[in-house]
């Protein structure tokens, strides 16, 4: 009697065609499963819009009708018939130049003053870097535009303390965007902690070295702590010029949407604002936004080009 012998498959070898799954991911598709969430969200919510708003800075767009293709019609009156812009940019500009320097070298004295030891180290902190969770809302906005009111806590200060009647700081244009400077170093918390960090890596045995040459404070300084911690410094840099490229929360507050006294608080980002959903010029705003990126773009390669003469590195 005959027998039909029917082969089994080895064990850890998968039958060919396989499933839906293995045909469309391959052999790990846990891992392209695990991925779906992000790989959704930045299709949908990054990478969509970001085409979309790239297509909508070329037409004319008002959020009401279809978009009408204009060409590059916004790109051309953005740079030959737009004051707006050239005011948005020369305060936007003018605000990087001053506070992510200032916010720096803040951060870094703190940094180095906690390094070099405190009790209830955590808790201050704790303490300091509150502000960078903080400055960026809408209360600590509206209570800065109360601190420097014409009747605000600063004048009154100011006159209890040495006679000075100070004037209103949110509504004279030479001072106001100074406030808001303020305002951005006084949120240093996040950058102070990684420069806390940076400063803990630094080998102890080189200030010892350093002593016994009889090196001064302020040489070690210069010798080593800032060479050592180029690095950070250019991390820190890179990231706090795009979040004041990005600033807008505060001047929307402060100057009641409008970018005043004077455009004297204008940020790009907040005539970006007003051009998008002010105006119903979505296309132009489109517009508008690309071109940050651009900026953005060209300050970060600029940075990265730099880096490769004054960032030190431990090889």
């Amino acid at each position: 009697m005959a027998t039909t012998s029917i082969a089994r498959p080895q064990a850890g070898v998968r039958p060919e065609g396989g499933g839906l799954l293995h045909r469309l991911f391959g052999r790990q598709p846990a891992g392209y499963l695990f991925l779906l969430p992000w790989l959704v969200g930045f299709l949908g919510l990054t990478l969509g819009p970001a085409l979309a708003s790239l297509y909508l800075s070329f037409t004319d767009y008002n959020l009401l009708e279809s978009p009408n293709w204009v060409g590059a019609a916004n790109y051309v009156r953005i740079a030959t018939a737009d004051p707006r812009f050239v005011a948005a940019m020369r305060v936007t500009l003018l605000y990087v130049v001053l506070s992510v320097p200032l916010k720096l070298v803040f951060a870094l004295l703190v940094a180095m003053a906690f390094n070099r030891g405190l009790k209830g180290l955590p808790l201050y902190r704790a303490i300091f870097y509150l502000p960078s969770l903080l400055g960026s809302s809408v209360a600590i906005a509206v209570l800065w535009r109360q601190l420097f009111a014409g009747d605000g806590l600063v004048n009154m200060a100011l006159w209890q303390l040495f006679g000075i009647e100070g004037p209103s700081w949110i509504s004279n244009p030479r001072y106001s965007l100074y406030t808001l400077v303020i305002l951005s170093v006084w949120q240093f918390g996040s950058p102070m902690i990684i420069f806390l960090a940076g400063l803990r890596q630094i080998p102890v045995d080189m200030y010892e070295a350093a002593n016994l040459d009889g090196a001064s404070k302020m040489r070690q300084f210069f010798k080593i702590t800032l060479p050592l911690l180029t690095p950070v410094i250019f991390f820190n840099a890179v990231i706090q010029t795009i979040d004041a490229f990005k600033a807008f929360t505060p001047a929307f507050i402060i100057s009641d949407g409008q970018g005043g006294p004077v455009n004297s608080t204008l940020f790009y980002t907040l005539y970006l604002y007003q051009e998008g959903f002010g105006f119903f010029r979505m296309g132009y705003a489109s517009a508008l936004a690309w071109i940050l990126v651009v900026i953005i773009g060209a300050f970060t390669a600029f940075s990265f080009l730099s880096a490769r003469y004054w960032v030190h590195y431990d090889e």
